[in-house]
């Protein structure tokens, strides 16, 4: 099948600079040329990927390796223990709870009987104090937009309504269970075609009666922009509403009194830093905030003095940069990043320390269950090694036992993770992870699949993939940088790499090839990257500005369009990590500069190449993937694939089916493995 690609004569210009757009009718995705184009390239991606020989043997060893009992940690509600729980290779993980953690368990909730597709996913979780009654939310072929239902937990059975429009909500149920507040959009049907995004609001609903007789809490018509989303505090008395301008961090704190008939009064507002409500003694309010402190401080404010001058530092800032704090058995329990890994401390309420939490090195805490009167806590952690890993802490007895250990053969004995620190273009020093089987050698010969992200704050942290554990049995080295723009060190790292500061995350990756060619560990030719959604941008301004260096690469659901991203679904959200090319021509010269689907040069080789989106991704949406493949293509030199891998029925990764993702794996890796030119073998 050859097909004629339709290239239109779309001129726009910026700030006197005129920038083609050939491709812009790829934006619309019900167009039939956008159709009969998207059904071309994936007819072309399935022939590449299905004949290759090794797809087979490659997609039967990642469901050998995806079959094993997976947890996530348990929380105590009432008088039963709640937690996720996927028997081996169940598209979704049932939800169950039990009165302990060695009997047998019930079934909550099991979306696998929500669709035959296995593509309703449950996404949000909100308890009344009692633990008798949740609010659920469930979201359909990966969208973003979930649909919320209520579940009695003494009857198990669900109440009647359904709540729409739901994006990013968040749930504070009233004392008594009556109901709760939460936050939506309007009807996107009685919007405009952009506008469905804005105008956030928040509600009270009452359960057992429909969603039309819900009642506006809160909105700021005049800042459409603007999201909302409520908590309760710990002792029911108030409403805080966590109010920001979208993906940055930075937040203002409103709050009422329940009790009375005012309106919301602004505790914290007007300061360029976040503030994270932790919990609140009466009229002590606590927060971790970066306000004057880049790596986090624990402060707390009295509503009955709030002004700035009177605010408490509790915990001030240290070396390492705080990922999150909660308040379990009347303590601050702090989980810190040393140099990308996480470390554990508990403090009383006045600040003074308490004890390290003892773990392992070099992993990643997932989360920390427990409520602020509770004596247990429950932690769970997780390796590039291993998979999660819980253990109950009595703080009665300070005794700690691991629970839900069952056998996965995922035996660490023959691999190992380094942890390594390379400068990158200004001298900045980077850490890295490595992992691979024991006894490597430095010959060049090692395939190497180097891993990014690099914003939005958010910590490239060691993680665990039965995919990556295939890499690594066959010979690789699973490269992870910790490139500026996360939050591995606070926010000045973040900060270090946003706006016209950009190009710091993409110096970093490319710094990162550059020292494992240098140190022996590989060559370009054996190096694949690989990011998704942030991290598809950065592997894409990575082959376009340094296409030399590697070998293969994985451009995962990216942006790519940095002049009409903000156009889009959320994207106008990622203008406070970016800039904005149409309103500032400065935001215009650096977002031009490096731009994917802008810097793409004819006759260039570039390497070889699979972009993947998902036809419902209503986040980066596909126009993204799709015009810089069809870009990429026309100006590819030599005879190295292009590919476009679309899927259908899914969106940007939230509640992926585990068929889906093992279909999806298996042709990354047949893609890696045929391009890098490694032959499965077995173990």
């Amino acid at each position: 099948m050859t097909l004629n690609i339709r290239k239109d004569a779309i001129v726009e210009n910026f700030f006197g600079v005129d920038v083609a757009d050939p491709y812009r009718w790829l934006e619309d995705e019900d167009l039939s040329d956008t159709k009969k184009w998207t059904a071309y390239q994936n007819e072309i991606t399935r022939e590449f990927l299905d004949n290759q020989l090794q797809r087979k043997r490659i997609k039967n060893k990642l469901i050998e390796l995806y079959d094993y009992e997976k947890y996530s940690t348990p929380k105590k509600m009432g008088d039963y223990y709640y937690f996720f729980k996927n028997d081996g290779l169940q598209n979704q993980p049932v939800y169950y709870r039990g009165k302990s953690l060695e009997e047998e368990f019930e079934v909550v909730l099991n979306p696998n009987l929500l669709n035959s597709e296995g593509t309703a996913a449950i996404t949000e979780i909100a308890f009344n104090q009692e633990g008798t009654m949740i609010a659920y939310a469930i979201s359909y072929n990966g969208s973003d937009w979930q649909d919320v239902k209520i579940k009695n937990l003494e009857t198990g059975e669900d109440y009647p309504e359904v709540l729409k429009w739901c994006k990013f909500s968040s749930f504070a149920w009233s004392e008594d269970s009556t109901g709760f507040f939460y936050n939506r959009y309007p009807d996107p049907s009685t919007m405009g075609p952009t506008e469905d995004s804005y105008y956030n609001r928040v509600y009270w609903h009452r359960v057992n009666t429909s969603q039309i007789e819900d009642k506006l809490i809160y909105e700021e018509s005049n800042r459409k922009e603007r999201l909302f989303y409520p908590i309760g505090s710990d002792d029911n008395k108030y409403l805080i509403l966590n109010v920001n301008n979208g993906t940055e961090p930075i937040n203002e704190i409103y709050y009422k009194c329940l009790a009375e008939s005012n309106s919301f009064v602004p505790l914290i507002e007007k300061i360029n830093a976040y503030f994270t409500y932790l919990g609140n003694d009466n009229s002590i309010f606590y927060f971790e905030t970066n306000e004057n402190a880049p790596k986090g401080k624990i402060i707390s404010v009295d509503l009955s003095k709030p002004e700035r001058k009177n605010w408490k530092e509790i915990l001030p800032e240290g070396e390492d940069a705080i990922s999150f704090t909660k308040i379990v058995n009347g303590k601050f329990v702090v989980c810190t990043m040393h140099n990308a890994c996480y470390r554990l401390n508990i403090y009383e309420k006045d600040g003074s320390f308490i004890s390290n939490f003892s773990l392992p090195d070099l992993i990643t805490i997932s989360e920390v269950t427990g409520k602020s009167t509770s004596s247990e806590m429950l932690v769970g952690y997780v390796s590039f090694l291993q998979p999660l890993q819980i253990v109950k802490y009595d703080f009665i007895s300070q005794s700690m036992s691991d629970i839900f250990v069952k056998k996965n053969d995922y035996s660490s004995e023959s691999y190992e993770t380094l942890q390594v620190f390379y400068p990158s273009k200004d001298g900045t020093k980077v850490p890295m992870f490595l992992t691979f089987k024991k006894g490597i050698k430095l010959n060049q010969e090692n395939p190497v699949l180097l891993y990014g992200y690099g914003g939005y704050n958010a910590s490239m942290t060691p993680s665990f993939s039965p995919s990556i554990r295939l890499w690594i049995e066959q010979g690789g080295i699973y490269a992870v940088a910790n490139i500026r723009g996360g939050g591995e060190y606070g926010e000045e790292w973040h900060q270090a790499a946003i706006f016209e500061k950009r190009q710091n995350s993409y110096d970093d990756f490319i710094a990162a090839a550059e020292w494992l060619i240098k140190e022996n560990y590989t060559q370009p030719s054996k190096i694949a990257i690989m990011g998704g959604s942030n991290g598809g941008l950065l592997v894409g301004v990575c082959i376009t500005q340094r296409p030399e260096l590697f070998g293969a690469a994985l451009c995962l659901v990216p942006v790519t369009d940095m002049l009409r991203f903000h156009r889009f679904t959320v994207g106008r959200f990622w203008t406070t990590e970016f800039g904005n090319a149409e309103e500032n021509e400065k935001d215009f010269k650096f977002l031009y500069k490096y731009s994917p689907l802008h810097n793409v040069k004819e006759g260039v080789k570039y390497p070889p190449t699979l972009i993947s989106t998902a036809d419902t991704d209503d986040r980066v949406v596909p126009m993204h993937a799709k015009k810089f493949a069809a870009t990429m293509q026309e100006a590819q030199s030599g005879d190295n694939p292009i590919l476009l891998r679309v899927e259908n029925n899914a969106g940007h990764g939230l509640g992926k089916p585990l068929s889906k993702l093992i279909e999806e794996e298996t042709d990354f890796y047949t893609f890696l493995f045929k391009e890098l030119k490694i032959t499965l073998r077995e173990n």
